[in-house]
């Protein structure tokens, strides 16, 4: 039988743990990290002055729910993509800034809802050198490119599969090198991404994005199944805090200045940066 002054301490702390709010952040993380793909400019790239960390877009976005959940997050450079994810996957790493919904993803990995961001994928043209689209259909009869192993959503590739003969590239500087050559029509990629490299290689004035968008895939944030930090409290918050900002405006005003930024590292003396 528990003691008195020991019962009245336990009925005391469960007691404390019922009231609303308490319950669910007594078994909450102060301090996650995260990491992502550090080759996608403008939503994450690593940092030229600190090549441990990692910013842009996504970082930024996902700092800003942090204060407002009055969290600490280190958004940490983990090695390339692949590696990355598998970080996350194991749980050595809490979080990944910018996933796409997959069904191999949600086996290790809980997603939040809504996305960071919208990735557009765009057609790339030569400037000068445009033609008639208005959609899907006005691609067939153009020489296409794209990245090797691009993946547009399974209703494009299914089109693309069954209409389009597209080549495929290793790198997208070698793509759009020969769409400036005029050697194919156009150049499938995303649109934001694609404008950062066009940044980095000065083509930003030779290349031009047809409209509509040929897809559009959701960056979510992701929570890994094996993280210590990863509970219902912490779920639900990132999510409420994701709804808040998206209605403030707050993801796109935030990618607009990651662009700006990318492109004036672009013309940062290479002696300036950090190795």
């Amino acid at each position: 039988m528990l003691e008195p002054g020991l019962l009245k301490s336990l009925l005391l702390t469960l007691g404390l743990l019922a009231l609303p709010g308490l319950a669910a952040a007594a078994g909450k993380c102060e301090r996650l990290v995260a990491t992502g793909n550090p080759d996608y400019p403008p939503y994450l790239w690593r940092d030229p002055q600190n090549p441990q960390q990692l910013i842009g877009a996504n970082a930024d976005l996902l700092q800003h729910l942090a204060k407002e959940l009055g969290l600490v997050v280190d958004i940490a450079y983990s090695g390339p993509w692949a590696q990355a994810q598998d970080e996350v996957r194991t749980g050595r790493i809490d979080l990944l800034a910018g996933a796409p919904l997959t069904a191999p993803g949600l086996e290790v990995m809980d997603y939040v809802h809504p996305a960071l961001y919208f990735s557009p994928s765009v057609v790339w043209v030569r400037s000068g050198a445009e033609f008639p689209y208005s959609g899907w259909q006005d691609l067939p009869g153009h020489k296409g490119d794209t990245l090797l192993n691009s993946s547009f959503g399974a209703p494009f590739d299914a089109y693309a599969k069954s209409n389009l003969s597209l080549e495929g590239n290793a790198s997208l500087t070698q793509a759009l090198q020969k769409l400036l050559l005029g050697q194919t029509d156009y150049v499938l990629y995303e649109r934001y991404p694609g404008q950062a490299l066009a940044d980095t290689l000065a083509m930003q004035d030779d290349l031009i994005a047809l409209e509509p968008p040929i897809s559009s895939e959701g960056l979510h944030l992701t929570l890994s199944h094996n993280s210590a930090c990863n509970d219902p409290w912490l779920r639900g918050m990132l999510a409420k805090k994701m709804l808040e900002a998206v209605a403030a405006g707050v993801p796109e005003t935030l990618l607009q200045r990651n662009l700006q930024r990318w492109k004036e590292q672009q013309l940062t003396p290479v002696g300036d940066v950090k190795q």
